[in-house]
């Protein structure tokens, strides 16, 4: 059986775009069918399903190639748990160009490393967005979502509620909303319309 590459590319908004990490992938060798994605999936978030159908491909003697190790995983425990799957496997990992193998005691410390710096990185950026949206809010610059429904509607609701007349369920089909929408409605102070 001949061993082949298998690669992984994800990134965790929408707005990104995988095209630059797939080039990158089919440039370390790996063909693009062979090349699975996960979009708009957090690194932090383990249930993804393109990265379970790479891990899924991998056979003995294959490698799991990924541009960087944070498209993998952004935390030591994460890339430690897949590094562990994948030797039990007889599976290679390659982050870029190079093979890294954490079986032996120099890869091991190597790797643990990248996963310590790509932990860091990731809870650096959550610290930059946290302290942006703090100073948006201070400058009212960052209000949260709007109601669903405008003041007159959430009046409507509240009154036809009140009548006894109407389940949860029902004023969430009358007025095309979720029942969790009814009750934050109902929870709110009532609007002067």
């Amino acid at each position: 059986m001949t061993a082949i590459t298998i690669g992984y590319a994800g990134c965790s908004t929408d707005k990104q775009d995988l095209a630059a990490q797939k080039a990158a992938l089919e440039k370390l060798g790996v063909r693009p069918e062979r090349i699975y994605t996960d979009h708009g999936l957090t690194g932090t978030n383990r249930d993804r399903p393109g990265l379970d159908q790479a891990l899924a491909a991998a056979r003995v003697g294959d490698t799991l190639v990924v541009p960087k190790l944070d498209r993998l995983a952004r935390s030591v425990p994460d890339a430690r748990a897949i590094a562990d799957a994948l030797i039990a496997r007889g599976v290679k990992l390659a982050l870029g160009a190079s093979v890294y193998d954490p079986a032996v005691p120099m890869g091991k410390m190597f790797f643990n490393i990248l996963a310590t710096f790509a932990e860091f990185e990731a809870d650096l950026i959550r610290l930059r967005t946290r302290e942006g949206m703090a100073i948006a809010r201070a400058k009212g610059k960052l209000r949260g979502k709007s109601p669903k429904l405008s003041d007159k509607q959430q009046n409507e609701l509240r009154r036809m509620h009140n009548t006894g007349d109407y389940s949860i369920s029902d004023l969430a089909e009358v007025f095309s909303v979720s029942r969790p929408t009814v009750y934050r409605t109902l929870g709110r102070p009532r609007s002067v319309a």
